[in-house]
């Protein structure tokens, strides 16, 4: 048996595969059309990144910078968009059929310079879209705003309930805004989700079921229940604190709460009300749909490639590559140079790693056995079990998402998250 499956069951978040981490500067620049030329482009996500917070938490590593001047996000905004219409003249026509606007906060913009991002993103009538917003931003001009455009899902960070645990947290939100920004995005959106965090130092099964049961009042469509990751060069990442069974103690009684008072979990962290309403499109899935990425911080996933623009955590890196990215002509906008190729064995763990991580489920298929006799120990340890022609993951398998994804990654991808230099 491996041991991996043994250590902490918090060992990374996959959200998608292969991490930003992996990443490299390709050795040759590719032009974007040839990217893009034998592949699906009529169901693509179109995701757009801001890059702006008015403050930056203690916990983030998001590729994002804190209270930037208006003259960075000017130039931002118009680098945004020469990489849109650069994207368009290079690859010819693209239909999206969802859309993200995160970051960062994109309610960090004002009201003209978020309907400037909603236009250059050209988005057909009816397409489902979802923006980030946090409390400090929110306003109830903005969130109308959002919804007279044509935002179908709104988003909003809380982390807690509790203001001792948002002190430990570095995050300083006063609740009287949680609640006027919730207010709002209740009553313009059919699709609301919060977040919260466990694993705050001083956090206990009880505070953190109260925060869940605040969040309720506002009968939030998905809820996200999110670990505490204490990571490097993050303000909190000095401490070098490790809390496995605090953290899953947690989580199993947040978990316990959100099903007896009915949501569904869909996935490790995503719960989902029981009747809520969906998106009128298919679920994205990055595993098997193409993704387009506009901006500092997003990606780009095409069948065998993945690109971006580079990443980092620390604030002046972060700020350079957003000065750098800024300053770029329109010309240098037509190629992808940096990212990550996927041969045949990356494109079979994408998919088996981001099917097997959700509530669907992987459907299995001979070559799924062969290549991956992982999955069978998966089974042997009451982790995963079939459903019919799926193998989904057990209880014991969701709580443990974040061990079993990285276990399941290719060593190529291992060996170049390591590498990867942090700043």
């Amino acid at each position: 048996m491996s041991s991996a499956l043994d250590g902490s069951p918090y060992q990374g978040y996959l959200y998608g595969y292969p991490h930003k981490t992996a990443y490299r500067a390709l050795e040759v620049p590719v032009p974007l059309g040839q990217v893009w030329r034998d592949e699906p482009r009529d169901a693509l996500f179109l995701y757009v990144h801001v890059p702006f917070c008015a403050m930056r938490c203690g916990f983030c590593n998001l590729f994002t910078a804190a209270g930037p001047v208006e003259a960075v996000v000017a130039r931002y905004l118009d680098a945004l968009e020469r990489e849109a219409k650069a994207l368009r003249a290079e690859v010819g026509r693209l239909r999206f059929v969802r859309a993200a606007v995160g970051g960062g906060t994109p309610t960090f913009l004002s009201e003209g310079q978020l309907s400037r991002v909603l236009d250059l993103m050209q988005l057909e009538p009816g397409v489902p879209l979802s923006v980030e917003l946090s409390p400090e931003t929110t306003t109830p001009e903005k969130v109308a705003l959002l919804a007279r455009r044509g935002a179908t899902r709104l988003s909003i960070g809380v982390q807690s309930f509790v203001p001792a645990e948002l002190a430990q947290l570095k995050r300083p939100q006063e609740l009287p805004d949680v609640e006027r920004a919730l207010d709002a995005m209740r009553a313009h959106t059919r699709c609301l989700n919060l977040d919260l965090i466990y694993g705050i130092e001083g956090q206990t099964e009880a505070t953190f079921v109260s925060s869940i049961r605040a969040a309720l009042r506002w009968a939030p469509d998905e809820l996200y229940l999110y670990p505490l990751y204490v990571r490097p060069l993050t303000l909190l990442g000095r401490g070098g604190r490790s809390w496995d069974d605090e953290r899953l103690a947690l989580y199993r009684a947040g978990r316990a709460y959100l099903l007896a008072n009915g949501y569904a979990q869909v996935s490790m962290r995503m719960f989902r009300k029981n009747g809520a309403a969906t998106a009128p499109a298919p679920a994205y899935r990055c595993q098997e749909d193409g993704m387009v990425g506009l901006g500092c911080g997003a990606r780009s996933y095409t069948r065998s490639l993945h690109y971006s623009n580079e990443f980092a955590v620390a604030s002046r890196e972060v700020r350079g590559i957003i000065e750098a990215y800024s300053a770029r002509d329109a010309d240098s906008f037509r190629f992808a140079s940096y990212g990550y190729r996927l041969g045949d064995e990356d494109r079979l763990r994408r998919r088996v790693i981001l099917s097997l991580l959700s509530d669907d489920g992987l459907t299995l298929d001979v070559a799924d056995a062969r290549e991956l006799p992982q999955l069978a120990e998966l089974e042997d340890r009451g982790l995963a079990a079939r459903a019919g022609e799926r193998l989904v993951l057990t209880p014991a398998g969701l709580e443990r998402s974040d061990a079993i994804g990285p276990w399941l990654q290719s060593e190529a991808v291992t060996a170049a998250m390591k590498g990867w230099q942090l700043r």
